[in-house]
């Protein structure tokens, strides 16, 4: 299943991807941000990386980007994709990739698939996602969203990070001392990022052209019973 884990990443990962390209009061920021959430239209191709220390991750790297798009039911969903690779643990390369229309709709994720290092790709059955967006706290979007509404607007700060110096808006949440420094006219507008386990974000490269890092066609997950054909 999907851990607590990456609902906080994909939490920073809809908030860097949602700001606006203007400067915005500190008032309004909260609700304009967290709206956009649910808005936002993705550019595929885009991508950025991150290097990761501290936490349960320390040493890895973390590379968000959008890897395509397919129309269902008159709406766009995207092909979301984190990838965290450890140099020092090669076989533990994971990658997720979900399809939603954005990060935070209340649509929920249309479909899931996860490769975890030389493990063939898998994908879940539509009953699993089903369960996945029916299940209080399994909804990954709408923890989004909800997590999104808690957090609290700190104010404008200088940070230097591996990419550079950035002058960046800081949220951060009160429950779960999850914090993010966005920048808003980037394509990935996350500049740092320091998650619930102690582990830190900062980012490394951004650009254009990423391409789905699973080649092989998905199996489904076992376990799961065929759905019956319609009636």
């Amino acid at each position: 299943m999907i851990r607590p884990r990456v609902t906080s990443l994909l939490l920073i990962v809809a908030l860097s991807a949602v700001l606006p390209g203007t400067a915005m009061s500190q008032a309004a920021d909260k609700q304009r941000i967290c709206s956009q959430v649910e808005n936002h239209a993705f550019t595929v191709g885009s991508w950025a990386t991150y290097n990761w220390t501290g936490g349960q991750t320390n040493g890895s790297t973390l590379r968000m980007a959008v890897v395509g798009k397919e129309a269902h039911e008159s709406t766009t969903y995207y092909w979301y994709e984190v990838t965290i690779e450890d140099p020092q643990h090669p076989n533990a390369k994971m990658i997720l990739q979900t399809l939603v229309p954005s990060l935070g709709s209340k649509v929920g994720v249309r479909a899931v698939i996860m490769k975890s290092g030389d493990q063939p790709a898998m994908k879940m059955p539509p009953q699993m996602v089903q369960m996945v967006n029916a299940t209080p706290g399994m909804n990954v979007t709408a923890e989004i969203a909800r997590d999104c509404q808690e957090m609290d607007v700190v104010g404008w700060e200088d940070v230097t990070v591996p990419a550079g110096h950035f002058r960046a808006l800081h949220m951060k949440h009160p429950r779960t001392a999850l914090e993010v420094w966005v920048r808003p006219d980037l394509e990935f507008a996350m500049v740092k990022g320091n998650l619930k386990d102690g582990g830190v974000l900062e980012l490394k490269a951004q650009g254009t052209g990423a391409k789905s890092s699973i080649s092989e066609t998905p199996t489904e997950i076992p376990g799961f019973p065929a759905a019956p054909p319609p009636r």
